[in-house]
């Protein structure tokens, strides 16, 4: 039966339901005190002595080395449950000195196990395939950790001896410099300006404010934002230059050491995945941008802006009051996920109601969205900050796609290999974003329901397609030019990215119209920090798009496919995971995908404007 759509005009009890008990996550199911917390990072720091014992001894005997194999998988699960805690601990209030105590305690007892344990690749190769098979040959209780050995074995050309990866674990506390200045130019130090709306309200334009003025009603409001938030980041073009080049040629450095020809060849590695994925996502993406302009092209329409600019892209395209609770929230997605099976249900029905979640917020409380799931024996954890729109429960159903791909892989899987890598995690929580849409549309109302889920299924396609595969974009550029030893500096980047924004949104074809100061929008960019990790975004919703079409169509064996996926967590490497799939993330099919949807939502919008006329 389907459930009917719950739907509330006000919820006066959320203010108070930050601070209830049923609305905060459990951490007490990872440890009962600090001192539980405590007793545990004890335990660690006596393994990572006990495990220089087993430096230079690894290959001695197939018992020495299963114990060894043993007790570094021990200290990974032990290391991941501290540091969920501690992180866990400081997001729920960062203004705590105790959260923050935790973290940092953390992050050196990470450091201080990665050192201790950078041995075992070199060591590993020194013993070879045919010694490490002989042994997984003789032993099967070491089955669980042939991926992870089949994976150090394959990087033998990358891997320096003992004492160079010593070094490089060693001096990995003293290479994050260019994220650290990133982070604290721009969230601490920047003087941020202050504006004068349109109704006389006075704001100051630091990022939380960008974020939510933006997207005002009133378009000359939009612009000054814009204009006073692009204007503080172009004064500071030449600092984050300077950091982002640090960190380009970091990236470059690091590639060459292990010797691989570029940066961007590196970072795919790491997950065996193949060149022709990230360049097929961009050519792609460049080959259909006229479907991006189409969208561009409706939201002028929709928003009656006859000279669409940048600051239009973020206002509604659908006005609405609607509220949902958090109950109904987890309503709505329950039954959304019913294409899935019953098991699956049954499982996210149980896990809902478990306190797994943070869900309101709070002062001081981190902000934005996520899921961890590495504390593999005790369950997911999620971070919200609900408010009770239509954006709130898409985001819902997005976090439990992640935490339900995190419960199956970590209920089949063994410690070493339930961890999954970005390519595949993003595949779960935005294929569930598809049952969302297919469910709120069949249950909707009026056409202005139906507005509404479309819109939002609309921007969520130009942000995490289209925007992503934009960024992947600039990342390849400038990666390439510093890997060939050429300098860029801000006022470089900034050009390299203006003549990407302005491609992607139709600036020469009077589509939409980029200001130059708007190209600066590169240095606020966090994740070009994390180098070529934006793409996966892309690529996952593309998979996902693909995934959900072919289940709601009931195709024979689709659902069986994609849930064996979630399971197999990081069994195996991940296109080639999602290629057994029937999902080829190097060919144009999945990415097609993409494009056929966006177009049938725009057909859809469409139709609904045309009755109206």
């Amino acid at each position: 039966m389907t459930l009917p759509l719950a739907i509330s005009l006000s919820l006066p009890q959320v203010a108070s339901a930050a601070d209830t008990e049923e609305y905060r996550w459990n951490l007490k199911d990872l440890y009962a005190s600090d001192l539980e917390f405590d007793k545990d990072v004890a335990k660690l720091q006596t393994q990572i002595k006990e495990i220089s014992g087993c430096s230079g001894h690894l290959g001695d005997s197939l018992a020495r080395f299963k114990t060894c194999m043993d007790l570094n998988a021990d200290m990974l699960k032990r290391y991941a449950r501290i540091a969920s805690y501690a992180s866990q601990t400081h997001d729920q209030d960062t203004g705590a000195t105790a959260g923050l105590d935790l973290n940092q305690r953390s992050d050196i007892l990470g450091s201080q196990l990665e050192e201790a344990t950078s041995f075992a690749r070199p060591e590993i190769l020194k013993m070879g395939e045919k010694k490490v098979k002989a042994y997984l040959a003789k032993d099967k209780t070491l089955s669980i950790y042939a991926h992870g050995l089949e994976d150090i074995l394959r990087s033998a050309s990358h891997t320096l001896d003992k004492k160079g990866e010593e070094l490089i674990a060693t001096f990995g506390m003293a290479t994050n410099t260019a994220s650290a200045v990133y982070s604290t130019l721009s969230n601490s130090d920047m003087p941020w300006p202050k504006v004068k709306l349109s109704d006389g309200q006075e704001v100051v334009i630091d990022q939380s404010a960008y974020t939510k003025y933006r997207s005002s009603s009133n378009r000359q409001d939009r612009k000054l934002i814009f204009d006073a938030f692009w204007g503080k980041w172009k004064e500071f073009e030449r600092s984050y230059g300077v950091t982002f080049y640090e960190m380009l040629k970091k990236d470059a450095v690091y590639a060459k050491v292990r010797n691989y020809p570029d940066s961007l060849t590196q970072a795919l590695d790491g997950n065996k995945l193949p060149r022709a994925v990230y360049d097929t996502l961009i050519e792609q993406t460049q080959a259909n941008l006229p479907t991006l302009h189409r969208y561009f092209s409706l939201r002028a329409k929709m928003l009656g802006i006859k000279d669409m600019g940048y600051h239009d892209m973020y206002p509604a395209l659908v006005s609405s009051n609607l509220k949902f609770s958090i109950a109904e929230g987890n309503q709505l997605m329950l039954a959304s996920v019913k294409p899935l099976g019953e098991d699956y249900v049954k499982a996210m029905t149980k896990a809902t109601t478990e306190r797994w979640i943070d869900v309101y917020p709070r002062p001081k409380k981190r902000s934005g969205a996520y899921m961890n799931g590495a504390a593999y024996d005790v369950h997911p954890y999620l971070l919200m900050n609900f408010n009770d729109d239509y954006e709130s429960v898409s985001t819902l159903a997005h976090e439990w796609g992640h935490a339900m791909h995190s419960y199956l892989s970590n209920k089949t899987q063994a410690f070493v290999t339930a961890d999954y890598p970005t390519f595949t995690a993003e595949i779960a929580s935005t294929t569930n974003e598809v049952f969302l849409l297919d469910h709120m549309l069949k249950i909707a109302k009026s056409d202005d329901e139906r507005l509404l889920y479309l819109g939002s299924a609309l921007e969520n396609l130009r942000g995490t397609f289209f925007r992503q595969a934009m960024f992947a974009d600039f990342e390849r550029t400038v990666h390439a030019k510093v890997d060939k030893g050429e300098s860029v500096t801000g006022e470089a980047l900034t050009k390299i990215y203006g003549d990407i924004l302005k491609r992607y949104h139709g600036d020469k074809d009077g589509v939409m119209k980029i200001d130059d100061l708007y190209a600066t929008e590169w240095a606020f960019i966090p994740h070009f920090y994390n180098r070529f990790y934006v793409f996966q975004y892309a690529t996952s919703i593309a998979a996902g798009s693909m995934f959900a079409d072919e289940i709601l169509k009931g195709k024979p064996g689709a659902k069986d496919k994609y849930l064996h996926i979630l399971k197999a967590g990081g069994s195996a490497y991940p296109y080639e995971l999602v290629k057994s799939a029937g999902v080829d993330m190097a060919t144009a099919a999945p990415y097609q995908a993409v494009f056929v949807r966006m177009n049938k939502i725009m057909d859809e919008i469409e139709a609904i404007q045309k009755k109206r006329q």
